[in-house]
């Protein structure tokens, strides 16, 4: 039997392999991971046996993994990391006060006064409702109009009826948001490797059933399961919201599995609380991303460093 080359001592690479090619009849054979002493000395006496021409050749092999190999399941975030708001809130409520024939009111009272009511309706009756089984459209007509009040306008009700069906509708559709450019490649590049995509959203069921397709957001192309507030009854920064994740993933084990959002407290910190792992993406520049950095946190800008990090061989991660 001819041999190309010297063979190095197996446990002076332990974190290598031996690449083994074979050629029979001067055709190359599959080549061969030899991981272990023991794997060696069983395909050396195999190739022994053998009655035909052949030759070996051995060569060493670098065996670091990326942090994606690691991983069964990533999950995301979708507003901030996948989509966007588009224009302000008072666009919005402006051309639907205009086509009831009102004045646009004013945008930072309208702001203010949707954050108020807002904070409100969630800490009265969470998750868009769930708990009560407050239908999905009398929650925003609640919230809507309180957030009018809140800004100091009132309308009678017809009016009122005409302004709300308008913004129902418009927060219904995809035309108040911008899917991130870099969305759509990165979510099916991880699913062509096989990782299982998951999303995690304080989002009620338009999200799933209208927003996101309307998007090019599309269960089964783009991801594979979604874990929606407004479905499951709990909302993020609720642990909880995540063992949801892992249960729809397959009941994959926490550190197979990376969450990735833009809200330390949100998304990093009830995440990594359940055993996942987790980092940030800083799409806007926030004052507090470097606060996040400082604490350790992973923050990258957008999804496209997202791959380069998942695939580089020199990324860094808590216990990953």
């Amino acid at each position: 039997m001819e041999m190309f080359g010297q063979v190095p001592e197996v446990q002076d690479y332990k974190p290598e392999a031996l690449q083994v090619k074979i050629w029979i009849m001067d055709r190359p054979t599959a080549g061969l991971l030899v991981p272990s002493a023991h794997t060696m000395s069983v395909c050396t006496h195999e190739l022994e046996s053998r009655t035909v021409t052949h030759r070996v050749e051995f060569s060493v092999q670098s065996f670091t993994m990326s942090i994606l190999t690691k991983l069964r399941c990533i999950t995301l975030d979708v507003t901030g990391t996948l989509i966007a708001y588009k224009g302000e809130l008072g666009d919005y409520y402006c051309m639907a006060a205009k086509a009831a024939g009102q004045q646009c009111p004013d945008y930072k009272r309208v702001h203010e006064g949707f954050k108020l009511a807002y904070t409100e309706m969630a800490k009265k009756h969470s998750c868009f409702g769930f708990a009560e089984k407050i239908p999905n459209i009398v929650w925003w007509k609640t919230c809507v109009r309180n957030s009018f009040v809140q800004a100091g306008y009132e309308y009678d009700d017809e009016t009122f009826e005409k302004i709300f069906r308008r913004i129902y509708a418009t927060f219904g559709s995809s035309a108040p948001y911008n899917i991130f450019p870099d969305a759509i490649p990165f979510l099916r590049w991880l699913r062509e490797r096989g990782v299982t995509v998951g999303l995690v959203s304080n989002a009620e069921y338009r999200y799933q059933d209208v927003i996101l397709p309307a998007l090019g957001l599309n269960q089964g192309s783009e991801w594979d399961f979604g874990v929606f507030s407004g479905l499951e009854g709990v909302e993020k920064p609720d642990p909880r919201i995540y063992e949801i994740a892992l249960k729809k993933a397959g009941n994959v084990a926490p550190e197979e599995v990376l969450h990735i959002g833009d809200s330390l407290r949100k998304d990093y910190l009830p995440a990594r609380s359940v055993g996942m792992h987790a980092l940030l993406l800083d799409r806007f520049k926030t004052a507090d991303a470097v606060d996040w950095r400082k604490s350790g946190v992973t923050v990258l800008p957008d999804l496209i460093a997202t791959k380069e990090w998942l695939t580089s061989e020199n990324s860094k991660c808590i216990d990953l």
